[in-house]
C-alpha cells in the first residue's frame, strides 16, 4: 500500500511560509486557500503548523482551520502551541480530526497520555525534529522549537517513549534535509520506522518524484509530508487513495 500524502502548511501571521532547515523563512500562500487546492489535487490530509508557536506562548491557529474545515472534507491536523488538554478540546472543535505537539510533549509527556486517554491513541501525533548526531545512541538527537534547541534526548529512544505513552503516530522532520529539495533522510525514516510500531510520517527533503519512490521502495513508511514540492509544483502530485 502506498503512503498518504499529507501536505504541510507552515503558518504565521496569516501567511504559508517556507523555509531551509526551518530558518529563512519566505511566504508563499494564504492557507485557506492553498489548503482547497491541494484538497482538490487529492492529497489525503492536510497539517497546519505554526512553527514559532511555542517559542511565543501562542495557539493562533483556531480560526484558519475553522475556515479550511468548511471546504476541505479530508483529515486535518493541527500544530503549534498546544500545551494543554484544553488546548487540544479547542483544536478539535475547531476542526481538526488530530493534533501535532513537540515542545509541550517533551516539558510534560503527560500530555500525550492524557490526550490518548481522553480523545483516542489517533488524535495524537507526535512530532520529532530530528538532526545528526553522532554522540546520540542512535546518531540523531531531538530538537524543539522549530528545530532551534537541543533536547539532549536520543531520537529512537524518544519514539519508543511516546508510543509508550500512547501517542498514535510520528510526525519525522529530518532538519539536515527540511527544505533542501535533495530527497530524505533514508537512514533516518528507516532507523525509526523499523524501531518502532508507530506509523511514521516521513517530512523534510522531498524536490522530485524519484524522492518518493526512493523512499517507498526502502520504506514502508505510511505518510510522506509535503511542502516544497506543493508550494512550487516540482513535480505532478496525485494520490490513488482519492483520485
Amino acid at each position: 500500500m502506498k503512503p498518504r500524502i499529507i501536505a504541510r502548511l507552515d503558518i504565521k501571521n496569516d501567511h504559508v511560509i517556507k523555509g531551509i532547515h526551518l530558518e529563512g523563512l519566505r511566504k508563499v500562500g494564504a492557507p485557506k486557500e492553498l489548503a482547497k487546492k491541494y484538497y482538490d489535487m487529492g492529497v489525503d490530509e492536510i497539517l497546519f503548523i505554526d512553527p514559532v508557536a511555542s517559542l511565543y506562548q501562542r495557539n493562533s491557529l483556531f480560526q484558519t482551520l475553522k475556515e479550511a474545515s468548511e471546504e476541505v472534507f479530508i483529515p486535518l491536523t493541527i500544530g503549534g502551541g498546544l500545551r494543554s488538554v484544553e488546548d487540544v478540546s479547542r483544536a478539535l472543535d475547531s476542526g481538526a480530526d488530530k493534533i501535532s505537539i513537540n515542545t509541550a510533549a517533551l516539558k510534560n509527556p503527560n500530555l500525550i497520555s492524557e490526550t490518548a486517554r481522553i480523545y483516542g491513541s489517533q488524535c495524537v501525533v507526535i512530532s520529532i525534529e530530528a538532526k545528526k548526531n553522532p554522540s546520540m545512541p542512535c546518531g540523531y538527537e531531538a530538537y524543539n522549537e522549530n528545530g532551534r534547541n537541543k533536547t539532549q534526548k536520543d531520537v529512537l529512544e524518544w519514539t519508543r517513549e511516546v508510543q509508550a505513552l500512547g501517542a498514535g503516530e510520528v510526525l519525522l522532520t529530518s532538519i539536515d534535509q527540511e527544505g533542501t529539495k535533495k530527497g530524505f533522510d533514508l537512514d533516518l525514516c528507516k532507523l525509526v520506522n523499523q524501531g518502532t510500531s508507530l506509523p511514521v510520517l516521513a517530512s523534510g527533503g522531498c524536490g522530485k518524484q524519484e524522492h518518493l519512490d526512493q523512499l517507498t521502495k526502502h520504506c514502508s513508511i505510511s505518510g510522506v509530508v509535503l511542502a516544497s514540492a506543493l508550494h512550487y509544483e516540482l513535480f505532478e502530485i496525485i494520490s490513488e487513495h482519492r483520485s
